[in-house]
């Protein structure tokens, strides 16, 4: 990991904090949407229920309960973005859409017994590693708390992100985020500029069309966007599949079996390429405009960028009043938006979809290691590294929860439950070897991530020709992995103590003696 102006943190001083703490806790959680939840669940079942789990928000759900964007959907069939222990049959469509899979999230919670137990309107404010104790001191907005282990599921798409352009400041109109959607604001009638043709915007801006007066969507790179096989499920498929429990495994079971052709094409892109031609010749369909059509055709191999799915963008982008600019914004001069091309329109709102600070997760502002060091210090001038997608270096008792390069074009409930396993195995043995504090071993994590990136310089995240939220700014994949969903399972199907660095508590009290 490059090097980086480090902050040095005293955890005495962090210590000295409202409410001290007399209570330790086996475990704690940071966070109740998908990956929070299932920690909870998945340590109930172990009989593992000495924890605590808090959340900023005063519902479950994360990214499903803070994007309430018009349109708002998944983009994995429903099948399979579901937790493999609730499985559910009152999806209405093939793809589920936002406030029913919030409803799930909020069902799965109460069902399994864990709202109850979240201590719900709680900020976590720090993080810090205690040495001399080898316990994790969280400060909280409710006050301190200590735990042997701590699980971070704040997951990777929390802070929205809008870039600093010259004149922002001067706009005078209404102005929002996607992930922060204004339902207050009457769109209807109104000069509308969206920032960002990413997964949000090609879901919200066919619902917002019909009702603007002009719609000016600025595209800095255009996406690959192939048509949603999205279908309604009505009463009677509803009661079939609940009936008969086997066809919504076999459905499961076929979905997995097509997303992981594709992640088969992302690792080798020569299988995309003529993928790629068959959807350049439906764009001569789907839009007889030349110049429009040009301006949608992507420039890059299919995958290098998030696939995106929609039935209704394009015809959106061909409406009367809607004028696509295939450039991105550079400047605001007052309600004035100036794209790179020098091109003008006097809006009355922007709405940003430019999507979310994924390389730099807001958790590493919380968290000071054993060393002293800020997370968010170290990750400055690169991007996080972990092993597996859950732990992180000179970091003990501390698991992540869809970490770094654990991404795989698949369900991230899949994700998350294969590496809660992992994490839930290593919290077993921590309490049944009676461990003070485990790390994994420097040697292991940079053979595993140099792994890692060699193999992923073959895969069309870094070869498509694109620069995607994969990249950091250095260029480096922190995001994808670069073998099968299955090969990620296998790596995270035990705990390895050899793995890591391990200090037992029989030892802690022989060198308290001492």
């Amino acid at each position: 990991m490059a090097a980086a102006k480090k902050t040095k943190i005293s955890p005495a001083k962090k210590s000295t904090a409202k409410k001290p703490a007399t209570k330790i806790y086996d475990s704690f959680i940071v966070g109740a949407g998908i990956s929070g939840i299932a920690a909870a669940i998945k340590l109930k079942k172990e009989g593992y229920n000495d924890f605590k789990i808090i959340e900023k928000a005063d519902r479950v759900g994360g990214t499903w309960r803070e994007n309430t964007y018009p349109g708002c959907g998944c983009d994995v069939p429903s099948s399979l973005y579901s937790y493999s222990f609730a499985l559910s049959s009152k999806w209405s469509h093939l793809f589920a859409k936002q406030p029913e899979i919030l409803s799930y999230l909020e069902d799965v919670s109460a069902k399994f017994g864990i709202t109850r137990l979240i201590e719900f309107n709680t900020v976590l404010e720090s993080a810090t590693w205690d040495e001399n104790r080898h316990l994790w001191v969280m400060e909280t907005s409710n006050g301190q708390c200590l735990a042997r282990t701590v699980i971070f599921a704040t997951g990777p798409i929390t802070e929205s992100k809008i870039p600093a352009l010259p004149g922002l400041e001067s706009f005078t109109g209404e102005m929002f985020h996607s992930a922060k959607w204004n339902h207050d604001y009457d769109l209807t009638g109104k000069r509308v500029a969206v920032i960002g043709t990413g997964a949000s915007a090609i879901q919200f801006v066919p619902q917002i069309q019909p009702k603007v007066k002009e719609l000016f969507v600025f595209q800095r790179t255009a996406p690959w966007v192939l048509p949603k096989p999205d279908l309604p499920l009505g009463d009677r498929s509803k009661r079939t599949i609940e009936a008969l429990p086997v066809i919504q495994r076999g459905w499961r079971k076929a979905v997995a079996t097509s997303l992981n052709v594709i992640n088969f094409g992302l690792r080798n892109p020569n299988v995309l390429k003529p993928i790629s031609t068959g959807m350049k010749q439906l764009l001569r369909v789907q839009i007889r405009d030349k110049a429009l059509r040009k301006a949608v055709t992507p420039d890059f191999t299919l995958g290098c960028k998030r696939i995106l799915f929609a039935n209704d963008y394009y015809p959106a982008l061909q409406a009367d009043n809607t004028s696509l600019i295939p450039h991105g914004l550079v400047e605001v001069d007052g309600n004035t938006v100036v794209a790179a091309n020098g091109e003008r329109h006097e809006v009355d709102v922007i709405i940003w979809g430019t999507g979310f600070e994924v390389s730099h997760p807001p958790i590493g502002s919380k968290v000071v290691n054993a060393n002293g060091d800020r997370l968010s210090d170290l990750w400055k001038d690169t991007s996080p590294e972990a092993y597996l997608g859950a732990t992180l270096e000179n970091t003990p008792n501390a698991f992540l929860v869809l970490g770094p390069n654990v991404l795989v074009y698949d369900s991230f409930i899949g994700l998350a439950e294969a590496q809660l396993d992992y994490i839930i195995d290593g919290l077993k043995k921590v309490k049944d070897s009676d461990i003070g504090k485990i790390t994994i071993r420097p040697d292991v994590l940079k053979a595993h991530n140099d792994k890692v990136q060699k193999h992923l310089k073959g895969t069309v995240f870094n070869s498509g020709g694109c620069k995607s939220y994969y990249l950091d700014q250095n260029g480096r994949n922190f995001a994808a992995w670069p073998w099968s969903l299955a090969e990620l399972k296998k790596k995270l199907s035990a705990f390895e103590l050899d793995d890591y660095e391990v200090v037992y508590r029989n030892e802690e009290v022989l060198r308290k003696a001492s």
